[in-house]
């Protein structure tokens, strides 16, 4: 009778641990810049920049009251209100315009179909910069400017490939033979991309759908183009105004207010983080 024993290699837990504490290392410098933040929100402004204490030797929540009561002319609602306007209308516009060009692209046969979509991908690696100028041009002889438009609108046009492309991986995941089924009932292509293709394209629209408001919601830019009125500052613009170019900057009520803004954006992923993993990595296996 013979008895074998499995030998465990003292190198396998050892390597695992090395893993273990490079990623919690890791963790540590990703997550520090945000609890700097957080314990920023929370000191007088004398010892923002002269303790290296993460924590506050004293405590000021003045710096919420502060802040909240003093952006951009009015309290940070308004310019929070805002961001989630402009936000939400350009989350609409790329959910469904970005949709419909990708069932275009992956389903449907036209002429220069090849040659579109080239174009299109050639677009992901054109600067903003390059375009911001005869944009600007466009929109201020529209009487656009000082407007969110310049800003929602060009999203009702399917302006953003990346997300285009995305989905388009995605569509060409589904098996085609759910739109022969669905044709042989009676169906159109209209009616394929509403009952059959958008609903199973849902990872891919949530992925879309995050990324548009985190990317628009952050947007310093483009905002500060187009937008120059108090009244219509969004969140970027409301926290430029607490920095004086006099040397007068408002650090504290600056982070307090920087704190608050995370929160949307915070909650969303928390919600959607699930969606948004499965959306990637689905739409970059699909070929």
């Amino acid at each position: 009778m013979t008895i074998t024993s499995r030998h465990v290699s003292p190198a396998r837990p050892a390597a695992r641990a090395i893993i273990y504490v490079l990623l919690g290392v890791g963790a540590i410098v990703m997550l520090y810049p945000l609890l700097w933040l957080l314990a920023s929100s929370f000191k007088p402004a004398d010892e923002i920049f002269s303790s290296a204490a993460l924590l506050p030797r004293s405590w000021e929540f003045g710096n919420y009251l502060h802040g909240w009561s003093t952006a951009a002319g009015a309290t940070f609602g308004r310019p929070l209100l805002n961001s989630i306007i402009v936000s939400g209308g350009a989350v609409v516009g790329n959910v469904i315009t970005c949709s419909l060009a990708a069932f275009a692209f992956a389903r449907l046969e036209f002429r220069f179909k090849r040659t579109a979509f080239a174009l299109m991908m050639v677009t992901i690696m054109l600067p903003a910069q390059v375009t911001i100028i005869p944009q600007y041009i466009l929109f201020h002889s529209l009487g656009w400017v000082n407007t969110y438009t310049p800003l929602i609108l060009p999203k009702f046009f399917a302006v953003d490939a990346f997300f285009i492309f995305l989905m388009v991986q995605f569509i060409r995941g589904i098996p085609r033979e759910l739109d022969d089924a669905a044709a042989l009932d009676g169906c159109n292509p209209g009616k394929i991309y509403l009952r059959v293709i958008l609903p199973l394209l849902r990872p891919a629209l949530v992925t879309t759908a995050i990324f548009t408001f985190l990317w628009t919601y952050n947007d310093f830019f483009s905002q500060l183009i187009y937008i120059s009125r108090s009244q219509l500052y969004t969140v970027s613009l409301a926290l430029r105004q607490f920095i004086d170019g006099t040397g007068q900057s408002e650090f504290g009520p600056m982070f307090a207010m920087s704190v608050v803004s995370l929160l949307p954006t915070l909650i969303l992923f928390l919600l959607f983080q699930r969606l948004i993993v499965d959306g990637i990595s689905t739409s970059g296996l699909k070929g």
